[in-house]
């Protein structure tokens, strides 16, 4: 009865901290970041190749969710980036994104 208990409790807890969407390319595409930005070639933002290079062995994970979230202009040039708040696009999938954006 305890190891099922230990295993529910593991299973829930797996459950809850998962992102929403198995894989980030569809929690961008969902939230819109594929409207404005590419994986290889600059759109309206940059491309996301060009934002893991500018990153590069920095761990800027918290600095680029927090960019996401208030949005703003002027590290890629003068078009803004709108804010996209929690309704657009979950913690978990928004740190599943810059994660996978910063491996590009």
């Amino acid at each position: 009865m305890k190891s099922l208990l230990i295993a529910t409790a593991a299973a829930t807890a797996a459950l809850l901290s998962a992102p929403a969407f198995a894989d980030a390319d569809a929690a961008m595409n969902k939230a819109g970041c594929m409207a404005c930005h590419a994986k290889d070639k600059k759109l309206v933002g940059p491309a996301f190749k060009e934002v893991a290079a500018k990153y590069k062995g920095q761990d800027a994970t918290a600095q680029l969710m927090d960019k996401v979230r208030k949005g703003g202009s002027g590290s890629f040039g003068p078009i803004p980036m709108p804010a996209h708040n929690a309704d657009k696009i979950s913690d978990g999938d928004l740190k599943a994104a810059v994660e996978q954006i910063l491996k590009s």
